[in-house]
């Protein structure tokens, strides 16, 4: 081999090693133009660079040419015809130009070629093994020149090298670029990164690893993965990671061991890392969710709790002109009946319907508008049209921002309260067995009306009682009364005009409120049709029932104190009328209206009584009659009225029966009775026996019964210490239930006594049956048994038979010795008056020996 063989050789193995050790493009370039250049005596390389953006070849640097012609020969296109380079890139075929100057493809390089000193050039392509241009490799020479064929074998060796050494370094380029790129995500990457060997052992990692785990880099290389991760979740995450080894992609969730030693939860996707085919690794990406987690859970209770919740719960798109639901839960769906699709992607108003109040919905409209809680109640409809009430409560919820994004809708299904509302109300104003209203509402309907005019417009109240009515009630049954209750109340409703007032006020008492009449005929004309409509058979299952009324009539034409009167006033006419034969009229006379009013405020006063406890109890003794010892009290209410101070049991009693207001007074003092006397024994150890009055009213009325030993039970007095005393007149309405009644009390303990004895027309016919054991002379027998022969023979035959009857006889109302030496003569047992002591507040009787003396100056 010659020295310039051998000089040609080395240079090309530079070229070689080079290309291998990435030298730079230009240096290597450059090589292999010096090294084409010494094998081609007097040739000036060219390598030109192809640009695929824009189609053309620029002139790489080199110190073979002239600044001028190398800015000339840049961005020259690849194209027919474009000088010798332009066209061998276009073509893909070496191009021979022999003679520049004469070759028309220098079209426009004339001058620079000239300038150059350059008049030949022959260019080949530098392309790769796909045929992709990589640009030109050509010699220019200084005269024209034609190749020999060493000389085309050559470029075409030029134009190889060139092509190795490009691609070359685009590879090295490309791979830099790639690594650059994996590093940059590698290291800045927010989540963890790293990479693992085939058995899971840490190889590299990032920064972000160390955030999230506390561990550094350097402390985990080498160490297996399970070592970081909770032991109860180790097999789950080998698991993965061998699925992961065997080509797969995976996520998933794991807990890690973080290094201050907390446990954290973490998301981990690991995947193959695949080299030639070839796994020869694994990567893996981590990231902290234990903050989703949390947040995961308190929105899954969250979740649970509105679907669970009873309440509908809508959320409304706000930011959609529309304002669509976007979530319903199944309470929602449960109380309108539409499904969930039927609801997403609709405004609410398809809940509302023809009677869905105006105000509600602008309220509603006003509270979207301005952002602001809606706490509404109103009318919606399900969706087989069927109405309910809503209470509805619409809050807005606000981004970071402070934009309002949705609307959460909260509904309450009370249509059920509304209708015990309802009900409630109707049955606080009304009469539930008429349907009219009842006496509160007649009495406010009453006050309005005088307000309304100022007292100044006619006003008549009418008062009904209907007569013989409890007979009815009785013998027949509560339900034939009921239906009496309930024609009766009909009659009245169609026998008056639309604007008169009818209601039931108490039992079979009616009232009717009449406003603007033109004079007093007109009403009496109306009482006087009722009483005729009235009085008509009413036809119960083919039973006829006849029954009549009495009524009262008041007007406001007599200056009222106050509403209540007017009606009190009538009430009193019909006390009149009832007096009268019944079944007819009275109307309330004007000058009886100062009396009429004492007694009309009385009744409101004692009203007022029972509720504000004016009343207090006096007991009075009952002594031996023969050694004054004290055998029993009788219980005494008295009145202490706030303005008119000590008001008489012989005022107010009678008053409180006419009202029927004894039978609340009685009970009070009855339980007052035992609770003191209870407290009495307890203190002095000793059994003392209270007697306590009981009206005919209250004594037959159903539930009597229960109220006594409701009391006793109450009040802790044994019965065997109550005595109730009660007059002849409970047997007015018949003797059999009062006889079962006592018999019923005796059984119980409590002893009946009966007072006023002798008065009545039917004393002795029916003292044999009555199981008494105790009966009460009347004062005044008593007063007269010393002077009148024949009153005092009527007392000893009381008292002889009484005795026979193994009774008890209490005389009452003894005022001096000679009337309790005369009854102690007779053998009288029991003797009580103020000759022994007068009716005295517990605390004074509590003073008392238990022998009285006996004081004649009383």
């Amino acid at each position: 081999m010659s020295d310039i063989e051998f000089s040609l050789l080395e240079a090309q193995q530079n070229i070689h090693e080079l290309i291998a050790q990435q030298h730079p493009l230009e240096q290597t370039l450059d090589a292999i133009a010096d090294w084409v250049g010494s094998m081609m005596p007097g040739a000036l390389v060219s390598i030109m660079q192809f640009h695929p953006a824009s189609n053309s070849l620029s002139l790489m640097p080199s110190d073979r040419f002239s600044d001028r012609f190398y800015q000339a020969m840049q961005d020259i296109q690849v194209a027919e015809n474009m000088g010798t380079c332009g066209t061998a890139a276009f073509t893909h075929q070496p191009i021979i130009t022999d003679n520049i100057q004469k070759d028309r493809r220098w079209t426009g390089f004339h001058e620079i070629a000239e300038a150059e000193g350059v008049r030949a050039c022959w260019s080949m392509p530098i392309l790769t093994s796909k045929n992709e241009l990589l640009g030109t490799f050509a010699t220019y020479y200084r005269a024209p020149a034609t190749p020999t064929a060493g000389a085309q074998r050559n470029l075409a060796r030029g134009a190889v090298l060139v092509a190795l050494a490009i691609l070359r370094h685009r590879d090295a380029e490309i791979h830099r670029t790639l690594s650059e790129w994996h590093r940059t995500l590698f290291d800045n990457h927010p989540d963890g990164v790293y990479t693992f060997d085939l058995d899971g052992h840490f190889q590299s990692c990032n920064d972000a690893l160390e955030g999230i785990s506390g561990y550094s880099a350097d402390s985990v290389h080498g160490l297996h993965f399970n070592l970081f991760i909770e032991p109860d979740y180790r097999a789950e995450a080998q698991a993965a990671f061998n699925r992961a080894r065997n080509g797969e992609t995976i996520t998933y969730e794991t807990m890690g061991t973080h290094a201050s030693g907390h446990p954290y939860f973490l998301e981990v996707t690991n995947f193959p890392v695949t080299i030639q085919g070839e796994i020869v690794g694994v990567y893996g990406l981590c990231r902290d969710i234990s903050d989703r987690k949390h947040q995961d859970a308190d929105l899954h209770l969250l979740k649970r709790g509105i679907e669970a919740s009873p309440n509908g719960m809508l959320m409304v798109d706000a930011r959609s002109p529309d304002m669509p639901v976007v979530y319903a839960n199944p309470a929602f769906t449960e109380m309108t009946g539409y499904v969930h699709h039927e609801v997403i992607g609709r405004n609410c108003r398809f809940l509302q319907g023809e009677n869905t109040a105006p105000e509600a919905l602008e309220t509603i409209r006003r509270g979207l508008h301005d952002q602001a809680e809606v706490n509404v109640e109103l009318i919606n409809y399900r969706k087989d049209g069927t109405p309910f009430w809503n209470h509805l409560r619409i809050s807005p919820v606000f981004d970071h921002d402070g934009l309002c994004t949705h609307f959460i809708g909260t509904q309450q299904d009370i249509t059920y309260q509304r209708e015990q509302e309802a009900q409630i109300t109707y049955q606080a104003t009304h009469d539930l067995l008429t349907g009219l209203p009842n006496e509160v509402s007649f009495q406010e309907t009453l006050r309005e009306s005088l307000i309304m005019d100022g007292g100044r417009g006619a006003l008549a109240a009418l008062y009904l009682d209907l007569d013989g009515f409890k007979p009815i009630n009785d013998e027949l049954g509560h339900h034939v009364g009921n239906q009496v209750l309930i024609t009766i109340a009909r009659r009245l409703v169609d026998l008056t005009a639309p604007e008169a007032t009818v209601a039931r006020l108490v039992g079979d008492e009616f009232g009717v409120l009449l406003s603007g009449y033109t004079n007093r005929k007109e009403v009496v004309q109306l009482a006087e049709r009722i009483l005729v409509h009235l009085a008509q058979p009413i036809d119960l299952d083919g039973q006829m029932i006849q029954i009549s009324a009495s009524i009262g009539i008041a007007c406001n034409c007599t200056p009222l104190d106050a509403p209540h009167e007017l009606l009190q006033f009538a009430d009193i006419a019909r006390e009149r009328a009832k007096r009268q034969g019944k079944n007819t009229w009275q109307w309330h006379s004007g000058q009886k209206a100062e009396r009429s009013r004492h007694s009309v405020n009385l009744r409101h006063d004692l009203h007022a009584a029972l509720k504000e406890n004016q009343f207090e109890l006096h007991y009075q003794p009952l002594v031996d009659a023969v050694t004054g010892r004290m055998r029993s009290v009788e219980a005494l209410v008295r009145w202490h009225h706030p303005a008119r101070g000590m008001i008489s049991p012989g005022e107010f009693i009678p008053l409180a029966e006419q009202t029927g207001q004894i039978v609340p007074l009685g009970l009070w003092v009855l339980k007052q009775a035992c609770v003191e006397i209870a407290d009495f024994n307890a203190q002095r150890e000793r059994g003392l026996r209270v007697a306590v009055n009981i009206s005919s009213l209250q004594f037959v009325r159903d539930g009597f019964l229960d109220d006594v030993r409701r009391v006793l039970a109450e009040t802790g007095l044994p019965p065997q210490l109550l005595e109730l005393e009660v007059t002849e007149s409970v047997l007015l309405d018949g003797a059999k239930p009062v006889i079962e009644l006592m018999e019923t009390l005796k059984i119980l303990g409590v002893r009946v006594a009966l007072d006023d004895f002798g008065t009545g027309f039917s004393s002795l016919s029916y003292l044999r049956d009555l199981p008494t054991h105790k009966v009460k002379l009347d004062r005044s027998f008593v007063e007269k048994t010393t002077t009148d022969h024949r009153i005092a023979a009527i007392v000893q035959g009381v008292i002889t038979m009484a005795h026979h009857m193994d009774m008890i006889v209490v005389a009452e109302g003894i005022e001096t010795r000679e009337q309790q030496d005369d009854l102690a003569r007779r053998h009288c047992d029991i003797l009580q008056g103020y000759l022994f002591a007068r009716p005295m507040p517990l605390a004074e009787l509590k003073k008392l020996p238990d022998v009285l003396p006996v004081d004649p100056a009383t």
